[in-house]
């Protein structure tokens, strides 16, 4: 007996996030945020090469357009309901690039798509957000260029934590209390919102615990693309309880 399969495309909502091939807390992290929707809401990656993070021409190389176009090709292969770029580039080498990054996917694959940085920036805008606070991990000519970038959009920088690590991997190897601490000294100069820049960090562990403590809201760069991806598939993030207040 020949069976025809039984679950349309339509059953479930597919996700695809382009990611660093050096990443190790992006996927799991992913998955655990999405628990709630069971089966409903997936997560799907595809890698492209990089492995570190400074203002090197070989470190900016990484990010051309046509390696990540080619892993977006792939995500498209999964019928993806939307794709969106998990990673922060766009932060130091400008938000153009990520602008015309999900214009060149959605040309390529007839796919919507966002960004990290674009979606903290629609956090931002939506919130009404002028004083951020800022943790990363990253070394200071990043940083800086950070900083830079949002002030362009009359978001003022009023306090930073940076670790200085060129990464990619190491993002990985500091721990949840670690940049729960960061997030609480940042935390000292009573911004509107602290942004953790940085999607292979382990910042949205205990976003809840932190928020609880300082009253200030934590935009989380891997809970912040995800708040996007799901309002672009119009599946509703407050079904999310746990990972911080931008979610409800």
């Amino acid at each position: 007996m020949s069976l025809k399969p039984d679950i349309t495309m339509s059953y479930w909502t597919r996700i695809g996030m382009l990611t660093p091939s050096s990443f190790a807390v992006l996927e799991p992290m992913t998955a655990r945020i999405l628990a709630p929707f069971g089966n409903a809401v997936t997560a799907h990656f595809a890698r492209f090469l990089v492995t570190q993070i400074s203002m090197d021409q070989g470190s900016q190389n990484q990010f051309k357009l046509d390696p990540i176009l080619a892993a977006a090709d792939l995500l498209s292969d999964a019928h993806s309901d939307v794709i969106a770029w998990n990673g922060t580039s766009a932060s130091w080498l400008g938000f153009h690039t990520d602008e015309a990054l999900v214009q060149a996917i959605r040309t390529r694959t007839g796919i919507e798509a966002t960004s990290t940085i674009l979606a903290l920036n629609k956090a931002i805008r939506l919130l009404g957000l002028r004083r951020l606070g800022l943790v990363t991990p990253y070394l200071s000519e990043i940083q800086d260029r950070l900083i830079a970038n949002h002030e362009q959009i009359d978001v003022e920088i009023v306090a930073d934590r940076r670790l200085k690590d060129r990464g990619n991997f190491s993002f990985a190897c500091y721990s949840p209390r670690l940049v729960a601490d960061l997030i609480r000294e940042a935390a000292d100069a009573r911004p509107d919102a602290i942004a953790v820049v940085c999607t292979n960090f382990r910042g949205a562990d205990l976003i809840e615990q932190v928020e609880r403590e300082t009253g200030v809201i934590v935009l989380d760069s891997a809970v912040v693309t995800l708040w996007d991806t799901l309002r672009m598939c119009r599946r509703d993030p407050t079904r999310i309880t746990k990972w911080g207040r931008l979610l409800r």
